[in-house]
């Protein structure tokens, strides 16, 4: 029987996801990405039970591939440290079957790219176009050309290939914040629980990873484009002053290991994630923004359901219930995402006090429910 084969753009956590998801429904994939190599510089991301549930539903177990791991349970404080809610990683268990695991985001691509047979996964090669997507897809790289019976653009939130078959598309609309982010060396003062802090148009993160190390993110309402000159001054300068453990933490920070990236999210849904034989996943399809952690969480759903409709069917028709399967889900999302940065980013002192008072007055219970659209995914494009 002849091996049917597949061509992914980007190697992203979406798009080797995709791939290993394939392969082990015996495609022949191909994962083309123009970085040179895996990148030594990364930050933690937190896989929530719809993303563990997708791994499952390909057969990847996430939390075994990745080495060490940690329940990612959340508290949300003030920048004087009130709390002002708490995730509970062992209710967040009972109701959703697992809770959320903090893991390194170089590690989680290392194990998807060790779950890929030898010579998959190219880098150094950028994939330029897609033509022919309505009949045999021809994808021009700097290697040269291939053909695939499905390519699968995961290139990314700046996707050319997004701009090729949507000239028209508004394409990213600018949140208003910026986000720096790294992971800590183990070696410091233990970190016991992850913990977010709002303030005034601005947000610091930190998530204790299993190994020792810690995962760190802030975020600051400033002007498009915004690079401060010296990265750990500049934090010092925003956060120096909040709660511990965060000025010991920001201290530690290598700057070279800092990555700084504004917030973009889509300024608009496409009008479908597909054509013909081409399909568009993670945020070259719904880029949104980290506000519920669940940028990376829906491409991995991605990647599980486009493999399982893909299975034995016929391949334009498998990509048109693709996305009738996931674009309603992930706008919806991208849309609540921006919604709830708004609130995380407010700047007024009173819209500030009224928000943490909401906060404070929202019982875990009703906080818990309005995960239950986020988290209770059957790994197959429905949420339970």
């Amino acid at each position: 029987m002849t091996r049917r084969r597949a061509v992914v753009a980007g190697a992203g956590i979406g798009g080797l996801a995709a791939a290993v998801a394939l392969h082990r429904r015996g495609w022949d994939v191909t994962v083309c990405e123009r970085a040179a190599g895996p990148s030594a510089v990364g930050a933690g991301i937190v896989l929530a039970p719809n993303a563990l549930r997708a791994f499952d539903a390909m057969g990847f177990d996430a939390a075994r591939a990745t080495g060490p791991t940690s329940p990612a349970a959340m508290d949300l404080r003030r920048p004087g440290g009130r709390l002002l809610s708490r995730a509970d990683g062992v209710a967040l268990a009972a109701r959703y079957g697992r809770p959320p695991l903090a893991v390194h985001r170089t590690a989680l691509a290392a194990a998807l790219a060790d779950a890929l047979p030898e010579g998959a996964l190219q880098y150094g090669t950028e994939v330029a176009a897609v033509d022919g997507a309505d009949g045999r897809p021809v994808v021009h790289t700097s290697a040269g050309t291939l053909t695939a019976e499905v390519v699968i653009a995961a290139d990314g939130i700046h996707s050319p290939i997004r701009r090729q078959y949507f000239p028209a598309h508004p394409g990213l609309h600018y949140s208003g914040e910026t986000a720096w982010r790294t992971v800590l060396r183990a070696g410091g003062p233990p970190v016991r629980a992850a913990a977010e802090t709002w303030g005034r148009g601005e947000r610091v993160g930190v998530v204790p990873l299993a190994d020792g190390r810690v995962y760190l993110y802030a975020t600051a309402v400033v002007p498009e484009g915004y690079r401060p000159a010296g990265v750990r001054a500049e934090l010092l300068r925003r956060y120096g002053t909040w709660h511990d453990p965060i000025p010991a933490l920001l201290e530690r920070i290598d700057p070279a290991a800092v990555l700084q990236h504004d917030l973009y999210d889509l300024a608009a849904p496409l009008p479908r994630f597909h054509q013909g034989r081409l399909a568009w996943l993670g945020d070259a399809a719904h880029a949104m923004t980290p506000n519920l952690g669940q940028g990376g969480c829906q491409a991995v759903e991605d990647a599980a359901v486009l493999a399982h409709l893909l299975d034995g069917a016929d391949v334009p028709a498998a990509l048109a219930a693709y996305s009738a399967a996931r674009c309603a889900r992930t706008d919806a999302l991208r849309i609540r995402s921006r919604r709830a940065g708004r609130v995380a980013a407010l700047t007024n002192p009173l819209a500030v006090a009224a928000r943490d008072l909401a906060l404070r007055a929202t019982p875990a219970r009703v906080a818990r429910r309005a995960l239950d659209d986020l988290f209770a995914f059957d790994g197959f494009g429905q949420t339970a």
